[in-house]
């Protein structure tokens, strides 16, 4: 049995509240944008994004410019590229992801071995969160209350072009500006998450709150906020036994969230069981 000052021990330590700080930050956005990424069946989207994302921050490295830039420049290339040939083409929408995002890693990935660079690839495939500087936190922050307080303020515009993009269009809305916006969105937040859970790893903070949530709730309005309380549980939990457990934040971070969907699933289906039956006995 851990006695307090061992339970409080992790919070002592600079970089782990660092890590803890950067928890708190992404877990928003990523939770929020989840619910519509998994709304409009665009987690491919999402995969495809995070993915193609390394060959801007090789090129932004090899400019000497901001790696924000190369990444999120390099994440609408891969949006824009991903609709336009599913637009002008018979294959299909996740077919055309598939081959571009796996296209712009394999580049990344040409490209990183080519240059002599003091970047880590382990830290950019999957994080580095118990070495976050004060400048990424900056970074992290910045973008996560502007994609937060966007995905807030708009979340009704953006739920009716994600049921009925006709009935938006109809409605007066610029549902170019909506989808184009959520791609931006989408960027942006990935760009953020690249500290703490790097490109792969990423992918699981923006599928699995809006999952989760999706099996536990009814309304969307009551969906975005508890996929924001379970993302931020989870990361806050993974980073703290990742201290004792001596793993990496990241991935322990992922597991628990598929443990809670896992737990979210069973639950569902008992209930759904339990209310066939009743029915059947109504009968």
């Amino acid at each position: 049995m851990m006695d307090l000052e061992t339970l409080l021990l992790p919070f002592r330590f600079a970089f782990m509240q660092n890590a803890f700080l950067i928890s708190i930050m992404v877990a928003v956005p990523t939770a929020l944008l989840s619910c519509f990424l998994v709304l409009k069946g665009w987690a491919l989207m999402g995969d495809a994004v995070s993915h193609a994302v390394l060959p801007g921050i090789v090129l932004a490295y090899i400019l000497g410019i901001p790696l924000i830039i190369g990444a999120f420049a390099a994440g609408m290339t891969c949006a824009v590229a991903t609709g336009y040939l599913a637009s002008n083409s018979r294959v299909k929408q996740d077919t055309v992801m598939g081959v571009v995002f796996s296209g712009m890693f394999g580049v990344g990935i040409v490209l990183y071995v080519s240059v002599e660079t003091n970047a880590h690839l382990d830290h950019i495939l999957f994080g580095n969160m118990l070495g976050v500087e004060t400048h990424e936190l900056w970074t992290a922050g910045l973008i996560s209350a502007g994609v937060g307080a966007l995905l807030v303020l708009k979340w009704k515009d953006w739920l009716l072009h994600s049921f009925d993009p006709a009935q938006a269009k109809a409605s007066g809305l610029w549902v170019n500006a909506l989808h184009y916006g959520m791609l931006a969105a989408l960027s942006l937040t990935i760009v953020a998450t690249l500290s703490a859970a790097g490109l792969i790893l990423a992918i699981g903070l923006l599928i699995a709150p809006g999952a989760i949530a999706f099996l536990l709730v009814r309304q969307f309005s009551t969906m975005l906020w508890v996929s924001v309380l379970i993302n931020m549980a989870a990361m806050l939990a993974g980073v703290y036994l990742s201290f004792f457990l001596d793993s990496a934040p990241a991935p322990t971070i992922v597991l628990i969230l598929t443990a809670v969907f896992i737990v979210a699933f069973v639950r569902r289906q008992v209930l759904t069981r339990r209310a066939s039956r009743l029915r059947v006995g109504a009968a």
